[in-house]
This record gives structure tokens, C-alpha cells and sequence, in this order.
């Protein structure tokens, strides 16, 4: 048995360059051993497990949809605002929602303190994400992280800040 504590768990700050998208990540499964690269369910665990947390009036990443993954999301603490197809609808402790494949979304902190979430994925190997805002894809390739185009390779922010 692998067994983390989430006290322990390093959390990973991320924003991009003009600020407008800033998120602290705790990768529980990569703590526990999750092997990324590996095609093996064993090593690649078939789901991965994070725990988010949003500063006020950031947003975790721009407006997008996944080809092939699903995310299962459950709020901790905090206001949440969750864009989708229908709009956007506020969100906050104890409620849980879903994203399937094709299902394009957005999270933002909508209140005074810091938006935590749990967000389970089951990341299949070859996921591609569309940005309907920038008109962009990420693709995988053979690199360390996914390649983002616009019809030729792009800045991941591009058109969204």
C-alpha cells in the first residue's frame, strides 16, 4: 500500500504570465506513485486525484474541453464560479459536479477567500484539449507536456488573457 498525508504532499504554484489564470496544485497521485508516462495501469493508476486551491478572481485555466478525459470535481471550501456550454453556474462547499468528454469548462474563485477543490480524473493516455476562446489545441507529442497550436505551435495563454 502507498499512503501519502496532504500535509505532506508538496503544493505546485502555477499562473501565467499576466496573472489572470493562478492555481496552487497538491498532485496526490504522483505523491502516492503515479508513473505518467507509463502504459502500464499498474505504475499509471487509473485515475489521477488532485487538490486545488484559486486565489480570489483567478481563474485555474482558460475555457476548454478534453477529447477523451472525464473530471469528477468536489468543493471543499470556497466560491467557485463554473463555466460551461449553458453559461456559468456558482458553486460551493460540498457540491460535486461532472465533465465528460467534448464538455468544455472553466473554474474560477467567485468569492473573498480561496477556492478549494478535489478534482479526480481518469486522464487517458493521448487526451487532446480544445480552447473555444483562442481557437487552440493541445496535442500530445513526444515532448515532457502537450503541444498547443493554432494552425502552427502557439503559447499556451495566447488569446486567453
Amino acid at each position: 500500500m502507498n499512503k501519502v498525508n496532504l500535509r505532506e504532499v508538496a503544493e505546485e504554484e502555477r499562473k501565467s504570465p499576466k496573472g489572470k489564470f493562478h492555481k496552487f496544485v497538491k498532485d496526490i497521485s504522483i505523491a502516492l506513485g503515479r508513473d505518467r508516462k507509463s502504459l502500464d495501469l499498474a505504475k499509471r493508476h487509473p485515475f489521477d486525484l488532485a487538490a486545488v486551491r484559486i486565489p480570489k478572481g483567478k481563474s485555474y485555466c482558460p475555457y476548454h474541453s478534453h477529447g477523451a478525459e472525464s473530471e469528477l470535481y468536489l468543493v471543499i471550501a470556497g466560491r467557485g464560479s463554473v463555466r460551461d456550454r449553458n453559461g456559468t453556474t456558482e458553486v460551493g462547499s460540498g457540491d460535486a459536479f461532472f465533465f465528460g468528454p467534448g464538455e468544455a469548462h472553466q473554474l474560477t474563485n467567485a468569492g473573498e477567500e480561496d477556492f478549494v477543490y478535489y478534482v479526480i480524473a481518469d486522464n487517458p493516455r493521448g487526451d487532446s484539449c480544445y480552447y473555444p476562446d483562442s481557437g487552440k489545441w493541445a496535442v500530445p507529442w513526444d515532448a515532457p507536456e502537450e503541444a498547443i497550436v493554432k494552425g502552427q505551435a502557439a503559447d499556451y495563454y495566447e488569446g486567453e488573457e
